[in-house]
């Protein structure tokens, strides 16, 4: 593949394929790119093939992306009368359409690894990447459903989370964050650490939930993304918001690990938790004064302005970083829609 525009296009459907995208918004290769049987062989080898791609979506999403991709790819040989489908791309449509599938409501509880491309805003803007080997990523295994009938919702990664890694891609946010020691607040799925540990030169990050079973899933990511040695990321802590931090392990980190940023995303969303998050940045700034908190939300309902509001009522300064989204069809990572506005605050304290 020579072509620089059509490696550009599907590079974007693999990336979106890999986040496990609705198949039904996919950015599709238009027809004279599918009719290329050297297309075809390459998303055989970057989409579908398991020998090469250890930690592909689920056999169903995969099926529901080949079946139309295989429909798209024989009308355009049909249209122009020339060429044919790849002999591998048929194989693994047999394969996947005699595939012993669970039934709808045990499939959808299943675990589901999640790719998420990470490129640096100067590299999207430039469009030099040529090859599916060099995007920087972060993988992660998430329970997708287990949000239903719960109200833990750490399973799997949010809007917010993804706007706030957008911004931490930009010049602007990855200064706040190389060379730094970030804590992560309530971290669900790990890829704000993942992202500032693997691909953005934190010095350090410690990253923490309050459930326990989240944070059983947390240390199960941070390994799958070669962060278990104990360097960059500390082992995922436990930390319930609200607690005195004096004599916790809080504390010692404080001291030991010297935080330089505080960072969570999808963590005002809940009424309760409002004041317990305001206290717990209390405390982390009577240990750390110089602290600069990062806070990322969906406005969903009015609990994250009362968010705002309690920091205000605590002489905190909170600054909202000017940073929008992205129409979905200009984006070219990290892709998620945004039916309600995601909005980042910086928070400090006055000196």
């Amino acid at each position: 593949m020579s072509n620089s525009d059509i490696d550009t296009q599907l590079l974007l459907f693999r990336r979106q394929y890999l986040q496990l995208f609705e198949p039904d918004f996919l950015a599709w290769p238009p027809p004279q790119l599918l009719r290329s049987s050297d297309a075809q062989t390459w998303l055989h080898k970057n989409l579908f093939d398991e020998s090469r791609n250890p930690r592909l979506p689920p056999a169903r999403y995969q099926l529901r992306v080949l079946q139309p991709l295989v429909t798209r790819i024989e009308k355009a040989i049909h249209h122009a009368g020339e060429g044919e489908l790849c002999d591998d791309l048929k194989a693994r449509l047999a394969s996947l359409s005699t595939h012993g599938f669970p039934s709808e409501s045990l499939a959808v509880q299943e675990n589901a690894y999640v790719t998420f491309t990470c490129l640096p805003e100067h590299r999207v803007s430039s469009e030099e990447n040529d090859d599916a080997a060099d995007d920087p990523t972060v993988t992660l295994l998430e329970h997708r459903s287990l949000v239903q009938g719960s109200k833990v919702t750490g399973y799997r990664t949010w809007e917010a989370a993804l706007h706030l890694g957008a911004y931490l891609l930009t010049e602007a946010g990855a200064r706040l964050v190389a060379g730094k020691s970030v804590l992560e607040l309530g971290a669900g799925t790990g890829f704000l650490a993942v992202l500032c540990a693997k691909h953005l030169q934190a010095r350090h990050v410690t990253t923490t939930d309050g459930d326990a079973g989240v944070v059983h899933c947390l240390r199960h990511n941070l390994r799958l993304n070669g962060l278990d040695d104990g360097r960059r990321v500390k082992e995922a802590k436990r930390l319930w918001w609200g607690e005195e931090l004096r004599g916790m392990w809080v504390e010692e980190a404080c001291e030991c690990e010297g935080y330089d940023v505080v960072v969570g995303a999808d963590i005002t969303y809940e009424k309760g938790a409002v004041m317990t998050l305001a206290l717990t940045l209390q405390h982390l700034f009577d240990l750390r004064p110089r602290l600069v908190v990062i806070i990322a939300g969906v406005v969903r309902n009015a609990t994250f302005q009362a968010f705002r509001d309690e920091c205000v009522r605590r002489d905190f300064l909170v600054e909202e970083v000017q940073f929008g989204v992205k129409p979905m069809r200009e984006q070219k990572c990290l892709f998620y829609a945004a039916a309600m506005p995601i909005k980042i605050l910086k928070i400090t304290r006055p000196a």
